[in-house]
């Protein structure tokens, strides 16, 4: 066999030790021996650590790039005892104000480094503990929950025992002793209601009374307080029972102007059942803030967006979001800091669905 004087390597892998086209996985001391630094200097490039020079930092991230080098998180994880993963359980991400909450946690995590493994279970405790434990499953250093209607303190016993920092967000499991970021939702209600009284309202409906949620429980508290305040009567007859869905907010509306006296304005649990009501009540014939008056609750980007624009209260789901992000990275590195609660004042903003009620012939 001739030698040309050159050495060879028979694999075909070369220095790297990864043969062209192969499939071997590509580990951190592949890429230091291409390099020729060490595996530490890799480690931190790849991490963007500042202790890392630029030019050897870019140089390092497209090698690994063109090597097509996985981060291997799993063994990162048992070196750190940290993984990275802040989970996220929600029980709807069909309402944009949760989507719009997400996007707040997602951007405040990927700044500080962290990733999103969300988990969703509707309004079904058992889909909720499934989810939960699969969430948990995957170790994440801690996480946001948005508790299904229903959960209680004995819920999240099994996530408590096993030391996972949790935030509360949005909805509030009274007595648990776990920080919790959410809306001061009986004054956004007090602020509704004033608003329809201030404009001559005085048959005013609610829309989406959910005794099995921390978020219902108190927004009906603020209705039934102002009522009273300004010596009105509760009529469960104008009241309907029901999650905040824009189908419950569309037979909401119906059932409550086929009482017998019907009121002229409605104050909805959330902008989705607020939406559903405007549609209900154009199967009437009837045009929210023309005819009657609607108020939502959340200011969803698309409230702004129907027609007529929705009359609806702020709840400053950026702000939320980013602050349950915060709340839970000071937890994770301090888990024995005292418990906090971040309760938003709501706003509410007038458009165009709230009106003096028309006169009756």
């Amino acid at each position: 066999m001739a030698n040309d004087g050159h050495s060879r390597d028979p694999s075909g892998a070369g220095k790297s030790g990864v043969k062209p086209g192969g499939r071997g996985r590509v580990t951190l001391q592949i890429i230091a021996d291409r390099l020729e630094v060490s595996t530490a200097t890799v480690s931190l490039a790849l991490r963007e650590s500042p202790l890392v020079a630029d030019s050897t930092r870019l140089r390092v991230q497209q090698i690994a790039r063109e090597m097509g080098y996985s981060y291997n998180r799993s063994a990162a994880s048992l070196r750190t005892d940290r993984t990275n993963i802040l989970g996220v359980g929600f029980h709807d991400i069909t309402n944009p104000y949760f989507a719009e909450l997400l996007a707040a946690i997602e951007e405040t995590a990927t700044t500080h480094g962290r990733s999103i493994l969300l988990g969703t279970y509707a309004e079904n405790l058992q889909r909720q503990d499934r989810v939960l434990n699969t969430l948990k499953e995957y170790r994440p250093d801690g996480m946001i929950i948005c508790p299904a209607g229903g959960t209680t303190a004995e819920t999240l016993q099994h996530l408590m025992a096993a030391q996972v920092p949790l935030v509360q967000l949005s909805r509030e499991i009274p007595g648990i002793g776990l920080d919790f970021v959410g809306s001061d939702d009986r004054h956004g209600t007090v602020l509704a209601v004033e608003h329809l009284l201030g404009l001559g309202h005085r048959r005013i409906a609610f829309l989406g009374e959910s005794p099995l949620i921390s978020t219902g429980r108190n927004r009906y508290r603020g209705y039934c307080e102002t009522l009273a305040k300004h010596g009105l009567p509760l009529d469960p007859t104008i009241v309907y029972s029901a999650y905040g869905t824009r189908e419950n907010g569309l037979k909401g509306v119906q059932k409550v102007l086929d009482a017998a006296n019907p009121p002229t304005a409605a104050v909805c649990f959330n902008d989705l059942t607020a939406f559903g009501a405007m549609l209900g009540l154009r199967h009437r014939g009837l045009e929210a803030g023309a005819d009657f008056s609607v108020i939502g609750c959340d200011d969803v980007q698309e409230a702004s967006q129907w027609y007529p624009a929705l009359t609806t209260l702020k709840n400053f789901q950026d702000d939320m979001g980013r602050t349950s992000a915060e709340l839970l990275l000071r937890r994770i590195a301090d888990p024995s800091a005292p418990p906090q609660r971040v309760v938003l004042t709501p706003e509410l903003v007038v458009r165009g669905t709230t009106a003096p009620p028309k006169t009756r012939r």
